[in-house]
Formats: structure tokens, sequence, C-alpha cells
């Protein structure tokens, strides 16, 4: 991975990088993998191959434990939909599969045959959103008592990220919106289930495609370049009220970084009324 990074870079390539996770040796190296990554693919059908099919359940649950934990992705794949290639509904064992893994905490499920070469694949895609809408609304809204008591973080943007879910569990906060360069920080938010919706507003179009795959985030472009931190807040509610997320008078948190237009820098959370200021 760390070779296919450097020709990555060489190329002057900035893609994210996962690795698809399928052999028993990829088990036993996974901190050493998820360090290398930017995230995994949980390779379900191959894996079953190596380790048996009864084993699989629960190395998915700890897979996608230890990568929400090292802040990386995890895409979950594999005969999802299988049954749809050939019928127009699956079968009650798959929606529980797919519901699963979003309880799991997967940021991604994924599709193959179903809709490459299936008959009903726009009614596949439409039943996976569903089933995955609805699991994401059974999550638990408050951030777990393990969670707060983790480890010293070492990073800023952790600090600054746990905050503000630490804060939308205890207050009645509508949304969190990021104000992100390269969306580092809205991954770490993202890491945390906390029933809120994450906003995260970038003028970088690499950045907005990359956040699409982000748990519970709704990626938004916003140019930045010649606007303070207040001026792009007030711009960031205009949108969220348009789009219906936000009323007049609720809460919002936003988290963004001291300098304008730096990646990398998020060290500042904010609370705010919408509406409470003028429009820009």
């Amino acid at each position: 991975m760390y070779m296919a990074r450097t020709l990555l870079h060489a190329a002057g390539g900035t893609a994210q990088l996962i690795a698809k996770i399928e052999r028993t040796e990829a088990i036993a190296n996974l901190e050493e993998i998820l360090e290398a990554s930017d995230g995994i693919m949980v390779a379900r059908g191959d894996l079953a191959v190596e380790v048996g099919e009864a084993t699989v359940p629960a190395l998915q649950k700890k897979m996608i434990k230890l990568a929400r934990q090292k802040n990386k992705l995890t895409i979950t794949a594999t005969q999802m939909m299988e049954s749809m290639i050939e019928n127009p509904v699956p079968t009650r064992a798959e929606v529980s599969d797919v519901a699963n893994a979003v309880l799991d905490g997967t940021d991604a499920v994924m599709l193959s045959a179903e809709s490459a070469a299936g008959k009903y694949p726009v009614e596949t895609v439409e039943v996976m959103a569903r089933t995955c809408v609805e699991a994401e609304k059974s999550q638990e809204s408050k951030i777990s008592e393990d969670v707060l008591r983790g480890g010293e973080f070492s990073r800023t943007v952790q600090a600054i990220a746990m905050s503000a879910l630490y804060a939308a569990s205890r207050l009645n906060v509508k949304a969190i919106g990021v104000l992100t360069q390269s969306g580092t920080s809205v991954l770490w938010v993202s890491r945390f289930a906390c029933g809120v919706p994450i906003y995260a507003f970038t003028p970088e179009d690499k950045t907005y495609s990359r956040m699409a795959l982000y748990r519970d985030v709704h990626p938004l472009r916003l140019d930045n370049a010649t606007l303070d931190h207040d001026e792009q807040i007030v711009r960031a509610e205009v949108e969220m009220l348009r789009r219906g997320v936000v009323q007049k008078g609720d809460s919002v948190i936003f988290l963004f970084g001291d300098a304008v237009g730096v990646m990398g820098g998020t060290n500042s959370m904010k609370i705010v009324k919408v509406g409470d200021r003028p429009v820009v």
C-alpha cells in the first residue's frame, strides 16, 4: 500500500487508497493495513472462502469498529442484495444484512452484479437506500460513555470534533456544519453516531466528492475565498434554510479553522442560532 501511494503521488494523483480485505493474512495485519490506507473494503465473499462463512459476521464488526477508531473509511460489499439479480424484491435476510452493516457503523454499502448485470438495478438501489435510511434512524442518538472515556487525542481536530459531538448530544442541535478544505475534520466528526446530520461546506471539488462516502455527511459547495468565518457561517445557514434542514431559531454547531483557506487547521467551534444575524 505504501508503494502504491508513492507511485500515485509520483504520477500527480491525490485519490484515496482503499484496501480490499479478503485474505486471512490481511486480518492478522489489519491495524498495519489501516495505518497505510485511507479505508478498507470488507470483501465478504472472498473472505468467507478463506476463513469460513460463519466467521465473517464477527470479523465484519471487528473491522468496521477498528476502522472507525482509526478514522478510516469502511465499505461493506458482496452479495448484499444477491436475489435481486433475478427478482424485483429482496429477501428479508438481505434487508437485515444491509441494515446490520449500517448499524455496525459502515460508511458505505456496495452492490456489484445486482446493479451491473441484474434485471432490476434501479429497484435494487432504491431498496438499499431505504434500508440504510431506516437503519440510520434507529441509531443511538447519544455518544456512548466508552467513547467519552477514550484515550488522549493526538490532534487538535480530534478534540474539536469530540467537543462538537458532546455538545450536540446535550443540546437540542439540529445540525453540525463544518467549513472545510480537506475534509479531515468532517471525517473525524462522522466517526461517532450522535443522531445529528453533518453538513460539510467546501470550495474544493475533490473534497466534495471524497466526503460523499463519509457516513452521515451531506457535502455542499461554498466558495470561501473572499469570506471571513462569520460570512461563511451566515451563507451556510442560508443554504441549510433553503434546503429545509433547519428553521429560524434552531441551534447549529459550526466547526472551522482560524486561517481561511488553509487545509488541516480546524481548531474552533461556534454554536449559533439560525437567523440571528443579517444575510451577507
